[in-house]
């Protein structure tokens, strides 16, 4: 493989990208309405059912309305804890070759080896590394020739 180098910059479209591209392959796909539900079955309970003060019901009622709202807005909440990151709106040298990836930027870097990547999924707009250790790195294909994606997909899979 020949060595590739690009940049791009970290912004809120491409943290958007990543966020909607990647969640349906996470672990937290799929939203845990059971726990919230669970809550507020909970809370109703201690307030109905127990002479005991009704602040332990309250607190469980407020839990389960505060994991809804979580669930509501979690990809907001997530692109704004991205945004007031110091990385936000940085540029990223991106370099791929027969080692594998390495990203930079002023406040951070990172490589992730072809030998630690478990698998590789492609989505439509982008692809997502998944690690032997559980964490994942996705990168748009915008950054890639045609030629380079697929050269990427048969490595991985080799």
């Amino acid at each position: 493989m020949q060595p590739y180098n690009t940049q791009f910059t970290l912004s809120r479209d491409y943290l958007a990208e990543c966020f909607d591209q990647s969640l349906p392959y996470g672990k937290n796909a799929k939203p845990k309405f059971l726990f919230s539900a669970s809550l507020l079955a909970l809370g109703a309970g201690a307030l109905v059912f127990t002479e005991q003060p009704k602040f332990v019901g309250i607190i469980l009622i407020a839990l389960a309305v505060l994991e809804l709202i979580h669930i509501r807005f979690r990809r907001a909440w997530w692109l704004t804890r991205q945004m007031w990151g110091e990385s936000s709106d940085s540029e990223v040298k991106l370099t791929i070759d027969e080692d594998g990836i390495r990203t930079q930027n002023p406040y951070t870097q990172t490589t992730l080896l072809w030998a630690d990547v478990e698998r590789l999924i492609e989505t439509d707009l982008g692809l997502i590394f998944v690690a032997k250790y559980g964490g994942q790195q996705y990168l748009s294909k915008s950054l890639f020739s045609v030629e380079l994606i697929s050269e990427m997909v048969a490595l991985n899979n080799n």
